[in-house]
């Protein structure tokens, strides 16, 4: 009798241990459902891909002053999705110029151009966060078995003092053993050329052992993106083209005189003028007269 007892006792005190070793192991993410949208979220707790059934963008008609980055960005992305070559593409330069929906907007513009052709399959844009990179091969593992091309987005990437995430990217891009999967491209926008502040490459110009050796590991992230896209701060007609360009999208009534003299004030009062400046007067204007965007 006491022998049983005492087997009981280890068999229950196994299966407490069991469930502890259990809820302690993470369980295994679900397999993402691609079929479900065109565009998805990383997320990394728990880690899953989040379909997005509504992208927020703007329709690439209304990116103005921005034609030949717009027509390479294009060109680029429909040649992946046509199972073509194709670069990895750094977006960068001033803000506000419409680095991001100009990514939006192309992909949206090239599934219609897909759709349109009788594509049995749509291309998927995948946005990670920038404090994610570190998991960029975790993500790869999800896509590069899939029938689907994938454009995996990064917003406002850039890298700081002390900060070695870049190294996983470097390697997803180019410089890994297994490399970038074949149905995958990687799109970034930065405000830095080099992904990296000057300072920081100057002050390892500066102090390192081999200066040009440390220089060049910071600043060869960039290259492995072999379309570069800069963005430059409009002019005043390139401007007033965006602000004319979102008044007749939305049907808003208003004067052109009163229009060109409210624009350049509100951009002279915010001392720039980008798209994102003459996006802002807009909503201003429509709230004004009483209407939404969404009319």
């Amino acid at each position: 009798m006491p022998q049983d007892t005492d087997a009981s006792l280890i068999a229950a005190k196994l299966d407490r241990l069991i469930g502890l070793i259990e809820r302690a192991v993470p369980a295994e993410p679900a397999k993402p459902d691609f079929e479900a949208a065109d565009a998805f979220v990383w997320h990394l707790h728990p880690e899953r891909l989040e379909g997005v059934t509504k992208v927020n963008r703007v329709e690439i008609d209304l990116l103005h002053g921005i034609d030949r980055m717009r027509d390479q960005l294009v060109e680029n992305t429909e040649r992946f999705a046509k199972g073509y070559a194709a670069n990895n593409v750094l977006l960068w330069g001033a803000r506000g110029m419409g680095k991001s929906s100009l990514v939006k907007a192309s992909h949206a513009t090239v599934n219609a151009t897909l759709e349109k052709d009788g594509a049995d399959r749509r291309l998927k844009l995948i946005e990670i966060h920038r404090e994610d990179i570190e998991s960029l091969p975790r993500l790869m593992a999800h896509l590069k078995e899939s029938r689907h091309r994938f454009i995996v987005f990064c917003d406002d990437l850039s890298f700081d003092g002390g900060d070695t995430s870049y190294k996983s990217l470097k390697a997803v891009l180019e410089g890994g053993i297994e490399g970038r999967p074949a149905n995958v491209l990687f799109y970034a926008t930065s405000n830095r050329r080099h992904l990296m502040p000057r300072d920081m490459i100057e002050n390892e110009r500066s102090t390192a052992i081999n200066p040009s050796e440390a220089v060049e590991e910071k600043v060869s992230l960039s290259d492995r993106f072999g379309l570069w896209l800069g963005f430059h701060n409009c002019s005043q007609d390139e401007f007033l083209k965006m602000i004319e360009g979102y008044v007749d999208h939305y049907g808003l009534d208003v004067a052109p005189v009163v229009l060109k003299a409210e624009a350049i004030e509100w951009a002279q009062t915010r001392g720039s003028r980008s798209g994102r400046v003459a996006f802002q007067y807009i909503q201003d204007l429509a709230g004004r007269l009483g209407r939404t965007l969404g009319e």
